[in-house]
């Protein structure tokens, strides 16, 4: 039915006056202002001073920046109106997101926007660093005709090892099987069945990679765990003239122990893009004559950018007006009609994700099954699902883990994800059973809370039963069951200066599968984080099958 007249011009000023106010603060592609145009009304204030930015950000329903506007605390305590915040890029270290998900502002940016650009510039610095292009382009232009100096080595038939192989090191080896090369990558946190897929060969660990590669690239994410990575044990390991390239992250290298290899010839040639402080125009690094380098390019190109600002307005769009926000940092947790019930077991879930692939003994992480059984299976429990994968990939992957883009993220690796609920559960009132399959193996862990306050805890690993209150730390050891075990890791411990807080015990009813006699599993709480080392010298006695210490 068509309005006429005066309820026409009506209509239409009640349209623009509930038509949202989007400000676009820095420089984007203009396919994204066009698309933001054809929902919202539009302002462009990359030219904005700060102070008039905080003065007129409580104008805007949404805001879409990049890297240089600081949306702080202090600024979104004035966007009294605003929703959505829409980053184009990957991080979202510029934004307080704990202060806008206080506020219930939507935080999405564009994680997807740089994958093709990283890996095609992964590619060229392959080829630069095979062939020495830009060794012979600074002497042909020096005035050199040096033709004999510059010989390079084909691509072909040579071996790339992947240390890192989410969405960028998938592209970096499809590319690279095209120039006939054979491809070995390691990630755990990828299913056996995307190697198979992709042509490419799954290493059990990181030194069979060294072993195997003749070009080594990282793609590997900045956690705690990689930080120096690449070191000068790992760089041992790898073959005589191994070639290295690193377009991910500065600090998985420890660029002295590089700088000592590239010298002494161990390493034929190294490409980065990315150093461990930035901006660097004066490096020990760009002395070495067998080095090629840029500043950080990894994601500079106009296609990227365009494409980041596109894909943050289409975030912006959706958040606005009432669609599916898939790549949210910070979505809503639950409906608050589940919240009094599902909201205390998202901790929980999420913390046995974490303690069931740290304890797993495979090297790639294929199928993770959840069971809920008790109340909690009359809910929807799709997003205690969703928790436990983020604690399984948290950390482990390339790009940031949130709510929204973890299923996405496993469907990629080729990890299968399994749920099943059962309204009845024996001995407690709900239970989570989280059981992570890699290959023919499997481990699964179980937990429940207890107690007014919802403390979460422990009742299962490796078929062992125990009961141990869970907290930020926690470290599992596997034994022999004898006499004397928990006082040995006591003393090791005290010996470290850690602190215990609470210990439970468990054991099997018979010999274990490979007739060592029968096991035993032991948790313990502590109050500060277990170094490595110490676990590593507690396994390394007689008696101890594994051991694993897990941050929660």
């Amino acid at each position: 039915m068509a309005v006429s007249g005066a309820r026409a011009d009506a209509a239409a000023g009640a349209a623009t006056t509930h038509l949202a106010r989007v400000l676009v603060a820095e420089k984007i592609g203009q396919s994204g202002i066009e698309l933001l145009q054809e929902h919202f009304d539009v302002e462009l204030g990359a030219d904005w001073a700060p102070a008039q930015l905080a003065e007129r950000i409580g104008d805007y329903d949404g805001i879409l920046i990049r890297s240089a506007t600081k949306l702080d605390a202090g600024l979104i305590a004035r966007a009294g109106h605003l929703r959505a915040i829409g980053r184009a890029g990957v991080g979202v270290d510029n934004v307080d997101v704990t202060a806008a998900t206080k506020r219930g502002i939507v935080v999405a940016n564009a994680p997807q926007s740089n994958v093709i650009t990283a890996a095609e510039h992964t590619m060229a610095l392959l080829l630069a660093l095979a062939r020495n292009i830009p060794q012979a382009h600074a002497a042909l232009i020096g005035g050199a005709w040096e033709r004999a100096r510059f010989s390079g080595i084909e691509l072909y038939e040579k071996t790339l090892g992947i240390l890192g192989f989410g969405r960028i090191g998938q592209l970096v080896a499809q590319r690279a099987r095209g120039f006939g090369m054979r491809v070995v990558a390691y990630d755990p946190f990828v299913g056996a069945e995307r190697y198979r897929e992709l042509g490419v060969e799954q290493a059990r660990s990181s030194d069979e990679v060294y072993a195997a590669a003749d070009f080594l690239t990282l793609h590997l994410p900045s956690t705690p765990q990689t930080e120096g990575w690449l070191d000068s044990e790992a760089l041992a390991k790898c073959k005589d003239g191994v070639r290295i390239l690193n377009v991910a992250r500065g600090p998985l290298v420890v660029e002295e122990d590089l700088e000592a290899a590239l010298r002494s010839g161990k390493v034929a040639g190294a490409a980065l893009d990315v150093f461990r402080a930035e901006p660097v125009t004066d490096h020990p690094l760009f002395g070495c004559p067998n080095v090629i380098v840029t500043p950080h390019l990894g994601a500079s190109t106009a296609e990227a950018t365009d494409r980041a600002g596109f894909q943050a307005a289409e975030q912006v769009v959706a958040a606005l007006t009432g669609g599916v926000v898939t790549s949210a940092i910070n979505v809503p947790a639950i409906p608050p009609e589940d919240t009094e019930v599902l909201g205390p077991f998202l901790p929980l879930c999420r913390s046995l994700g974490r303690i069931a692939v740290a304890i797993a003994q495979g090297s790639s992480v294929d199928r993770v099954h959840s069971e809920f059984l008790g109340r909690i299976a009359e809910r929807d429990t799709r997003l205690l699902s969703i928790q436990v994968l983020m604690g399984v990939l948290c950390g482990h992957t390339e790009e940031p883990c949130n709510e929204v883009n973890a299923p996405a993220m496993a469907e990629e690796r080729g990890i299968e994800i399994a749920e099943t609920k059962l309204i009845g559960a024996r001995d407690y009132a709900d239970l989570v059973r989280v059981t992570l399959t890699s290959g023919r193996d499997s481990v699964r862990v179980v937990g429940t809370l207890i107690g007014r306050r919802n403390r979460p805890h422990l009742l299962e690993a490796w078929g062992q039963r125990f009961d141990v209150q869970l907290e930020r730390h926690i470290v599992l050891f596997r034994y022999r069951d004898v006499p004397g075990m928990i006082g040995r890791v006591g003393t090791v411990f005290g010996q470290h200066g850690v602190n215990i807080v609470s210990a439970a015990v468990g054991r099997q009813p018979a010999q274990d599968e490979r007739g060592e006699g029968r096991l035993a599993a032991m948790a313990i709480t502590t109050d500060s984080a277990v170094p490595r080392e110490v676990v590593d010298e507690i396994v390394a006695s007689d008696g101890f099958v594994a051991g694993h210490a897990v941050a929660l």
